[in-house]
């Protein structure tokens, strides 16, 4: 009114001295406000930033310095991923006990990504460009792994951990689907335990759990072998 905002519920005084009580802005209708001229406006819309990126819209923060905290960033999180496995590396040193395998892989695989994403990093040329590898998660190209021993085999329903062994033609496999469209003997004495029931579910039959020597995936069946686990 008279180029002055009106806050709301706030009493106010209009030019030719006319008093309105804090409520009458909510209470009254638009032709009301008219009537004694105020005009309502909608707010301004800010434009939403990432504020981690940006000062403000169109304002970036500065390249360089958001270069060496994501760089430290991610020198952080791999620590936090090493951190845990680190007493391998302390047994081996002080006992000459081996680290297992899967920890030596896992390490190796971290320190692989976190390299891979510092180079990313510092391939942006500005802020705009960083921001979008950060958010968008280096585009899906150096995801961290999962732990060493956290490797499961999932479909829809249910899980199985590589330690189940199936065998065809004699030649055990360390995870279960790996050649499930093979031909030859399917051993499943490893695979079924007391622990709970499963189930495997075949073209010509079902097999329950303590089955062992079942001869299944056979290239003359028609159809398609699954394996369901309760």
């Amino acid at each position: 009114m008279d180029g002055k905002r009106l806050p709301l519920d706030r009493a106010f005084t209009t030019a030719d001295g006319s008093q309105y009580p804090a409520n009458w802005l909510r209470l009254s209708t638009l032709q009301e406000k008219e009537a004694i001229g105020i005009k309502e406006v909608p707010d301004e819309v800010t434009p939403s930033y990432d504020q981690e990126f940006y000062w403000g819209p169109n304002n970036p923060k500065d390249h360089n310095q958001l270069v060496e905290l994501w760089t430290n960033k991610t020198k952080q999180i791999a620590g936090t991923l090493l951190n845990p496995y680190d007493w391998y590396v302390v047994r081996n040193a002080e006992t000459g006990i081996e680290i297992p395998l899967e920890v030596l892989d896992y390490r190796t695989n971290v320190r692989l990504q976190s390299n891979n994403r510092e180079v990313m990093i510092k391939a942006t040329k500005n802020t705009d460009e960083l921001h979008s590898v950060i958010r968008q998660d280096f585009n899906g190209l150096f995801p961290w792994p999962a732990g060493p021993f956290e490797k499961v085999i999932e479909d829809q329903n249910d899980s199985v951990t590589t330690g189940d062994t199936i065998q065809f033609d004699g030649v055990t496999g360390s995870s279960v689907f790996t050649e499930s469209t093979a031909s030859g003997l399917f051993n499943a004495s490893t695979l079924f335990s007391s622990q709970a029931e499963d189930t495997i579910i075949f073209d010509s039959g079902t097999t329950n759990s303590g089955a062992s020597d079942v001869t299944f995936f056979t290239t003359s069946q028609s159809g398609q072998d699954t394996i369901t686990l309760g």
